[in-house]
């Protein structure tokens, strides 16, 4: 069947009472987008934040009376309406989503794509319910950042493991083991299923929340500890983290702005982690240094 799609652009202050008007015209469904590559870091506690700038788009039947939605918006409002043909949108989905190279070994691949014939390590990834697929800056970096770094049985821990990319990647590149720590149950399932997708052995991986006892004994182990989060959570981990690497041992951080990297720089410093920016992507940035207590 087809759609009726309706979309608006608004302020943050407006866009609540536009919401509610489309779903009282019948909308099926509502979605909110920033409409001005807004980032929103950080919320606090019991806050539901959006773009100062937003873009609303309402979905209704093909059949709906156009003159009757148009009743319920605001007076001199000019949305731009459209039918969407049906389609099978999960084949559409798939034929965008191309393997990405990073680095001159890893290629990230979704699962339904043949494996590549050249000599590239190939992490088959499906984007899903826990973040990073490869296609955000930070991750990018990231993974180009492992890409050099890991030739050999090196310990690594992907603190905010989120699909398990990261610490995945490091394995197939080479990694003898990996402590993947996340807060969301949610991302921990994630990395394991990704994990048994990539064929690693289960004996190489272990899964912890923050508070587990299983973190303790990777405390002055970890050759290498990556954590691609925000600015915010990077900060107040900066002791945890730099705990679990060994002497020498490196660490990678991501999720934080060009605006942000002095902050880190000088808070990893007083941890004996000397950091450096070894990348920037639009206006994120990738810091990276080693454990030197």
């Amino acid at each position: 069947m087809s759609w009726l799609q309706l979309r608006l652009d608004c302020e943050q202050s407006t866009a609540e009472e536009l919401e509610n008007r489309l779903l009282l015209a019948g909308a099926l469904s509502v979605t909110l987008e920033d409409r001005a590559d807004e980032p929103l870091l950080e919320p606090g506690v019991g806050e539901t934040p959006l773009w100062q700038a937003v873009r609303i788009t309402g979905l209704f039947p093909a059949d709906a009376n156009v003159d009757g939605i148009r009743d319920h918006l605001p007076q001199g409002s000019e949305p731009f309406i459209e039918i969407l043909e049906d389609r099978d949108w999960a084949r559409e989905w798939m034929q965008h989503y191309r393997p990405m190279r990073f680095g001159d070994r890893l290629r990230i691949c979704p699962s339904w794509h043949s494996e590549a014939e050249d000599a590239s390590v190939n992490l088959l990834l499906d984007p899903g319910l826990a973040f990073g697929t490869g296609t955000h800056p930070t991750t990018a970096m990231c993974l180009r950042a492992l890409d050099l770094r890991v030739h050999g049985p090196l310990r690594v821990v992907d603190y905010g493991c989120g699909s398990g990319i990261l610490g995945i990647a490091a394995l197939r590149l080479g990694a003898a083991g990996l402590l993947a720590v996340d807060n969301d149950p949610q991302a921990l399932t994630a990395t394991r299923a990704n994990a048994e997708r990539n064929a690693i052995d289960p004996a190489a991986m272990e899964l912890a929340f923050p508070e587990n006892d299983a973190i303790a004994p990777w405390r002055g182990q970890a050759d290498l500890v990556l954590a691609n989060i925000l600015a915010g959570p990077l900060e107040r981990l900066a002791d945890s983290l730099c705990d679990l690497l060994a002497r020498g041992g490196e660490i990678i951080l991501a999720g934080l702005l060009a605006s942000q990297a002095q902050r880190l720089i000088d808070v990893y410093g007083e941890n004996g982690v000397r950091l450096e920016v070894i990348e920037q992507e639009e206006e994120w940035v990738c810091l990276a240094g080693r454990h030197f207590p």
